[in-house]
């Protein structure tokens, strides 16, 4: 009698016990008391995120949004129907409070470090509902930031709320087919009524996401108007669904082509300098996508390594061979120190919004913030699409649920910014020289004491913000600067990298036996990421 052979999949556990870089940066980085406050909030929400929630998203796997323009009598309703995880994945991101942490402020300048340890276990199992999350949080910054007292008291409760009754996302709608990342290409004009107020009139090709209830969207001559998408009789604002977007990933997303004609809006600040009005926004939402890659890699790395231990292949478990041991290996580095960049990005932002940032701080946060967000997106592509090829042919199979995860993965360096754009962003912003002086001494002082095969990971460090520092100083050329400025930006953000691993496996080794083990991991990971290159400008 043949017996057919089932392969075991691979299994998650608890994902905030499973992740020991996490779990030894909150341990090295947080007040001992803060940390001992929010443990079980994380490990609460680790057990779903190994457990209900991952099995509700392979048994919501197929679903996707669907859009329904009339009811059955004609009135046009434009209704938007979600999935059970997405609906799930409010209810939770509500009782956790991943949008009211930060303006709670029970940690003070640790809130984004407590807000962000628990978006990173969520992330991977929301079926990316950390896109409308990002928003509502970009939009409650902006809205703080613009001072706007009546939008501040009618839409930060609903944006911020822990009750699910009350609970608003946001989406922004910027994008139009003349212009992506060019803003200032828009076409969407806004005028005054009769009764003096502003109706937008316009297309919106991309508008992400398209079942927000408030609603922020986006150079001179652009101003930033604040929607609400439905009237008080529940009726569309002048708003028309056109279509959902069939895309690459992030299918659960709904994501849609909108008309506005006549839709009522208000003015959040002036009428013009909107970009400049946004960047609040865009400074979250950025620190959002790092986190969200950061996840990405470590959830793909978990499913990875544990089915390395149950897939036998020549004799051996996957785990046991050499080459696929060292493959895993040096994917490990490149997340750890993805993470360790985002994770000083995070701290700078709540600092930051303490007022605890002097100006020098303040420009290492503007010169971070695009140079960690388009170096982890492009990490997470790299080692999301190496794990996936770990699986073999189940990798590429949909019923196994590995696929989706480096689709959904592809759109972090798109999202809010693609490379080249944010590569220019960082390289061509008014003060980077200080924010690149602000790095440097951020390095010299990361990499103090460090001793043995850590010192020569410094110096590299070190030796590649130099090139980088020097290579802008010396281009004098507009052509020449853009030319090189994705390899500029990817310099100083391994440069950075390197020297917060190199602090992390000291701070752990100088812990003593406690810690032995993850200062060995993290000692690899650092010898790792620096034989893998820090300095990617020419010589």
């Amino acid at each position: 009698m043949f017996i057919p052979f089932v392969q075991e999949p691979p299994q998650l556990t608890n994902t905030y016990s499973a992740d020991r870089l996490l779990r030894a940066y909150l341990r090295r980085r947080l007040p001992p008391d803060l940390r001992e406050a929010i443990e079980p909030q994380l490990l609460e929400l680790g057990e779903l995120a190994g457990g209900a929630l991952a099995q509700l998203q392979r048994a919501d796997r197929a679903r996707e949004p669907t859009f329904t323009a009339w009811d059955g009598w004609g009135e046009r309703i434009d209704r938007i129907e979600l999935t059970a995880l997405w609906r799930e994945a409010e209810r939770l991101a509500v009782r956790f409070g991943l949008t009211a942490i930060p303006y709670e402020r029970s940690a003070g300048a640790w809130s984004r470090t407590h807000q962000f340890a628990l978006v990173h276990l969520f992330h991977p199992v929301s079926d990316v509902y950390t896109c409308p999350l990002a928003m509502t949080d970009g939009a409650a910054r902006t809205l703080r930031a613009a001072r706007n007292a009546r939008l501040i008291e009618r839409a930060l409760p609903h944006l911020t709320s822990r009750d699910p009754r009350l609970f608003w996302t946001s989406g922004q709608w910027m994008t139009e087919s003349t212009g992506g990342s060019d803003v200032g290409a828009s076409r969407t004009v806004g005028r005054r009524d009769g009764g003096g107020r502003w109706r937008l009139y316009g297309q919106k090709w991309f508008a992400s996401a398209a079942t927000s209830e408030g609603n922020p969207g986006g150079g001179r001559g652009l101003a930033l108007f604040y929607v609400e998408t439905r009237d008080a009789a529940g009726r569309p604002n002048g708003i028309r669904v056109q279509r959902l977007k069939d895309k690459l990933g992030t299918r659960k997303l709904p994501t849609a082509e909108l008309s506005l004609d006549g839709t009522v809006a208000e003015l959040v600040a002036t009428e013009a300098n909107g970009t400049r009005a946004i960047e609040p926004m865009l400074q979250v939402t950025r620190t959002w996508n790092c986190v969200c890659a950061c996840a990405a890699m470590r959830h793909a790395l978990g499913l990875a390594v544990d089915y390395a231990h149950r897939r036998t292949a020549f004799g051996a478990p996957l785990a046991e061979q050499p080459l696929h041991r060292e493959t895993l290996a040096e994917l490990e580095a490149e997340a750890s120190a993805a993470f360790l960049l985002t994770f000083e990005l995070v701290a700078l932002l709540g600092r930051e919004e303490s007022g605890e940032l002097n100006e020098e701080d303040s420009a290492v946060l503007r010169l971070l913030t695009p140079i960690t967000k388009l170096a982890t997106a492009k990490q997470a592509v790299h080692v999301v699409s190496e794990a996936l090829e770990a699986f073999g042919g189940a990798g590429y199979l949909e019923d196994t649920g590995i696929p989706v995860l480096l689709r959904d993965t592809q759109v972090l360096p798109i999202w809010e910014g693609t490379t080249n754009v944010l590569s220019l962003d960082a390289l061509l912003r008014a003060d980077v020289d200080r924010g690149l002086a602000g790095v440097r001494r951020r390095i010299e002082a990361l990499i103090v004491g460090a001793q043995g095969e850590l010192a020569s990971c410094a110096r590299a460090a070190q030796a590649a913000l130099a090139h980088a520092t020097e290579w802008r100083a010396r281009s004098v050329e507009r052509g020449v600067l853009e030319a090189g400025a994705r390899r500029f930006a990817l310099t100083v953000a391994r440069a950075f990298s390197l020297a917060l691993l190199v602090e992390h496996a000291a701070a752990l080794e100088g812990a003593g036996a406690s810690e032995a083990e993850d200062a060995g991991l993290a000692r690899e990971a650092c010898r790792r990421f620096c034989e893998a290159g820090v300095d990617r400008l020419p010589a």
